[in-house]
């Protein structure tokens, strides 16, 4: 039996929260950023604005790519685009995180890390309301190419880690590791849950929304009834 929707955008958020939770250690490990946090950092340096918001401008263009390779997007890829960087914002201004003040403790941090956004992305793909823009682009290539899942998103973190270096975000040995382990940690996850994220069939946004006015409509009905009967 299928989720109420109420449940599954609890699970979306929960899932966006452990991903920017995961996002924020890895920044935090001081090993170098994970891939898109590359990019979003030095997208951040170089516009002069939040890496929350550097988030959030990132995702409407993947989304935007995503569309134009065939994805469709819904409810889930907006909740995405628009919490992980708020998320993101909050954890990183209230520093309930302390920075790593050596090595172990920072590839500590880093592996713990990537498997949050891990399970985030296990979690908030499995509440069916739309992929995250990042996430629907890892499945566009892969319905394109028929590559692994891990290894699509491999491609994706890499391409990310280089754009994001040249506009000036930090680059280290957890960048390194970050790139090419991100989609083994995916593939733990998702065989934990046993969760295909091909196979999902995600609500487009409209859809959603008809669901939403349909059970408004079937609640004022019922109302309505109960009124008459009275």
């Amino acid at each position: 039996m299928r989720q109420s929707l109420l449940s599954r955008i609890l699970q979306l958020i929960g899932g966006l929260f452990l991903f920017s939770l995961g996002s924020v250690l890895t920044i935090n490990a001081h090993l170098g950023y994970a891939p898109w946090d590359v990019f979003h950092v030095g997208l951040a340096k170089t516009v002069g604005i939040s890496i929350g918001n550097a988030s959030i401008i990132v995702g409407i263009a993947i989304v935007i790519l995503s569309i134009l390779l065939g994805e469709k997007f819904g409810l889930g890829t907006i909740l995405n685009m628009v919490l992980i960087g708020i998320f993101l914002d909050i954890i990183l201004s209230l520093s309930v995180i302390s920075r790593a003040n050596d090595v172990v403790v920072g590839i500590s941090m880093l592996v713990i890390g990537l498997f949050f956004m891990a399970l985030g992305t296990c979690f908030y793909l499995k509440s069916a309301i739309g992929a995250g823009p990042r996430d629907s682009l890892m499945v566009a290539l892969k319905r394109k190419t028929g590559l692994p899942i891990g290894m699509c998103r491999g491609i994706v973190e890499i391409l990310a880690v280089i754009i994001g270096w040249r506009l000036g975000g930090m680059v280290g040995i957890g960048t390194v590791i970050s790139a090419f382990t991100i989609g083994f940690w995916i593939q733990v996850a998702f065989k934990l849950f046993k969760f295909d994220a091909v196979e999902v069939k995600h609500e487009t946004i409209d859809y959603t929304c008809k669901m939403i006015f349909r059970k408004i409509n079937e609640k004022r009905v019922a109302k309505a009834a109960t009124k008459n009967v009275q």
